[in-house]
C-alpha cells in the first residue's frame, strides 16, 4: 500500500508540474522536475527517517561527534516530492567541494554543454628553414584544462608547420592557464617545457603515453624568455585551439573535484556571486542556503544547506535531459568511474555522487537508486576532525538505506551514463587543433 500512495503521488506531482506520465513510468521521470525542489509530502514510510536517526546515534556511539555535536551534522533525503529525513537539511554549513555541484550548474547553464574555450597561437616574425624570427605569442582566454597533453599537441602542430625554433620570447596574454597552474608566468613556463621534449620534467611521458599511440614528442625551441602581455602583440594567427566541451570539463572537475578547474570555471561566468545567484535561481531555494566566497569550496566559508545540495543536483539532471545527459556524466557513479574520488569509496553502484573534503568537513551528495522509493536524493554534511570515519560511515548509511529500499534491478534509465564504464576524454586531440597560417 505504501509502494502504491507513493507512486500515486509522484504521478500527481509531476501532473502538477505539467509531466504526464504512464504511471510506471513516474518514478523514471522524477528527473523531469520542474517545479521547486521543496518537498510537499512527508514520506509515510519512517525507514527513512530511523535510518538516519540511527546513523546519527552511530556517530555518536562511535565518538566521532558528541551528542551536543549533532546540530553540526546535516542531512536531507528526498524522493521526487516526499520528504525521507531531514537534520538541521536547510542550515547552510560548510560545504567542500560539494560547492563544485552549485559551479556546475552555473557554466551548464550560462556557457552551455557544448562550449569550448579558444586559445590562440600566434607569430610576431616570419618563418624561415624552421625557425621564427620574433615572438611566439600565446593569447589564453580560460580554458581550464590546457594541460600537458594539449601542450604536447600544440608542440607538434607547430612543428607540423614547420617551426623547430623561437629566436624570440613566449609572450603570455589574456586569461591563461597551464596545467592548471594559473599563475600567467608559471604558466608560461610550464608550456615552454611541454612543447620541448628534451625540457619535459618527470611526469610528462606518462600524459604522452595517454595520448593516441604514435603521437610524436615535439621539439619546439624558444631561445627568449617569457613575457607577459596586456594585449596581444601584432602577429599572425597560426593555430586556434578549442577545448574539452563544458560538459567534459565539468565531468573532469567532479571527478578529480579540481578546485582550479572549478575557479575558472566560476570565474568564466562571472565569479563566485554569479555561482550563487545561478545555482539558487535554477534549484529554487533562497539564496541565503548558498553562501560562497568562491567556486572550488575551498574554506568554510562556503556553506550550503544539504536541501539545497539535493536541490542542485536535481536542477542540473532537469537542465541536462535536454541535451540527451544525465546527471551521471558530469559526477563520478559508483561502479561507473574509476577515477579520483571513486577511489576507496564503497557506495551502493550506480550512486553518482559528490564528495567534499577539509580538515574537519566530510560532505556527500547525490541520487542513490532503490526500488521502493525511485530516485533518492540526499546529501550528507559532517563535521569533526575523523573525516575517513565519516567517509565510511556515508558509505553504510546509503547501504543500508538501499537495503531497506531494495535496489533496482538495473541502473534507472533517467540517471544512467550514456557510456559504461564511462570513457576518459580524448586529450590532446588534434580534432581540436585548427591550423590557421601554414
Amino acid at each position: 500500500m505504501l509502494e502504491l500512495f507513493g507512486s500515486g503521488l509522484m504521478t500527481l506531482w509531476l501532473e502538477m508540474a505539467g509531466v504526464q506520465v504512464k504511471p510506471l513510468e513516474a518514478i523514471d521521470a522524477l528527473t523531469w522536475q520542474t517545479g521547486p525542489s521543496l518537498a510537499i509530502a512527508f514520506d509515510p514510510n519512517p525507514v527513512g527517517a530511523t535510518t538516519v536517526q540511527k546513523y546519527l546515534e552511530g556517530l555518536v556511539k562511535s565518538k566521532l561527534i558528541g551528542p551536543e555535536l549533532t546540530p553540526n551534522q546535516g542531512i536531507w533525503i528526498q524522493s521526487g516530492p516526499m520528504l525521507m529525513a531531514n537534520h538541521q537539511g536547510t542550515t547552510p554549513l560548510p560545504a567542500a567541494s560539494v560547492t563544485k555541484i552549485a559551479t556546475s550548474l552555473a557554466s551548464f547553464n550560462i556557457l552551455g554543454p557544448d562550449f569550448q574555450f579558444e586559445t590562440l597561437v600566434s607569430a610576431t616574425g616570419p618563418i624561415h628553414n624552421g625557425v621564427l624570427k620574433g615572438d611566439l605569442v600565446i593569447a589564453g582566454n580560460g580554458d581550464p584544462m590546457l594541460v600537458w597533453e594539449e601542450g604536447i599537441a600544440l608542440g607538434n602542430a607547430l612543428n607540423k608547420m614547420g617551426i623547430k625554433e623561437v629566436k624570440g620570447s613566449l609572450i603570455v596574454t589574456g586569461n591563461f592557464a597551464f596545467n592548471f597552474q594559473r599563475n600567467p608566468v608559471l604558466a608560461g613556463q610550464l608550456l615552454k617545457q611541454g612543447l620541448n621534449h628534451t625540457t619535459w620534467p618527470r611526469g610528462v611521458e606518462l600524459h604522452l603515453a595517454n595520448m593516441v599511440k604514435g603521437t610524436p614528442k615535439p621539439q619546439v625551441v624558444i631561445k627568449g624568455d617569457i613575457k607577459l602581455a596586456t594585449a596581444p602583440p601584432a602577429g599572425n594567427v597560426l593555430i586556434r585551439h578549442r577545448s574539452l566541451p563544458v560538459k567534459q570539463i565539468i565531468n573532469e572537475m567532479n571527478v578529480f573535484s579540481n578546485n582550479d578547474i572549478a575557479q575558472m570555471l566560476a570565474d568564466a561566468v562571472g565569479g563566485h556571486t554569479v555561482v550563487q545567484a545561478e545555482a539558487a535561481k535554477l534549484a529554487k531555494v533562497p539564496q541565503s542556503e548558498i553562501q560562497l566566497i568562491n567556486g572550488s569550496g575551498l574554506g568554510v566559508e562556503n556553506r550550503i544547506s544539504p536541501r539545497a545540495a539535493c536541490a542542485m543536483i536535481m536542477a542540473l539532471q532537469r537542465i541536462a535531459a535536454p541535451h540527451n545527459m544525465t546527471i551521471s556524466d558530469m559526477m563520478p557513479t559508483a561502479g561507473y568511474d574509476s577515477r579520483g574520488t571513486t577511489h576507496a569509496r564503497t557506495m551502493p553502484k550506480a550512486t553518482p555522487f559528490k564528495t567534499g573534503t577539509l580538515r574537519d568537513v566530510s560532505a556527500l551528495a547525490g541520487v542513490l537508486p532503490t526500488r521502493d522509493r525511485g530516485l533518492v536524493w540526499f546529501a550528507i554534511i559532517n563535521r569533526g576532525p575523523q573525516v575517513m570515519a565519516f567517509r565510511q560511515e556515508q558509505d553504510k548509511f546509503l547501504t543500508e538505506l538501499q537495503k531497506k529500499l531494495h535496489a533496482g534491478p538495473s541502473f534507472p534509465k533517467a540517471i544512467a551514463p550514456h557510456s559504461t564504464p564511462k570513457k576518459s576524454p580524448e586529450m590532446g586531440a588534434e580534432s581540436r587543433m585548427e591550423i590557421v597560417n601554414r
